[in-house]
């Protein structure tokens, strides 16, 4: 078995992607994600953050870069590399994420929610129009509240479409 250095992340892009293609064509999508996490010092609870370079490749790379956009929030799975240089006499070394898998989990800046390109009426909007028990016009009021207090869950309509 070998090494393993894989990178898992939830955060933020600090800038929208910047997508370039090597000389031989292959896409390449540069972006970076900001995460924090809360850490004591002495006797108060601060929040530290991170930030992380991410280079998405090939083909994934050139259908998202559209939607990694500033303050987008993403989860990120991919593996770490360390880049080593010298500059000005001094060694220097960064931590670069070559990213596996890119999830879309949320809208960056308060607009709506989700990963698709389609419209909020018709991608977020649909599954709330439709009536969950089946009945329409007034009948949907009361359909799913009978449904759940005869389930036991003391009136709790579960409106998540999935």
């Amino acid at each position: 078995m070998g090494d393993l250095s894989v990178a898992v992340l939830v955060g933020r892009l600090t800038r929208d992607a910047e997508l370039k293609y090597t000389n031989s064509g292959q896409a390449i999508c540069h972006f970076s994600v900001a995460t924090s996490s809360r850490v004591k010092k002495g006797d108060q609870w601060i929040d530290e953050s991170n930030f992380w370079d991410i280079d998405l490749w090939g083909k994934r790379a050139e259908s998202l870069n559209q939607y990694l956009t500033k303050g987008k929030l993403v989860a990120v799975q991919g593996d770490m590399r360390q880049d080593k240089w010298e500059q000005d006499g001094q060694n220097r070394m960064k931590v670069k994420i070559t990213a596996n898998d890119v999830q879309l989990l949320g809208s960056g800046q308060g607009g709506p929610s989700g990963g698709g390109s389609s419209g909020s009426s018709s991608s977020s909007g649909a599954p709330r129009e439709r009536p969950p028990a089946g009945g329409g016009g007034n009948a949907s009021p009361r359909g799913p509240a009978r449904e759940a207090d005869s389930e036991g869950d003391g009136g709790f309509v579960d409106d998540i479409p999935f």
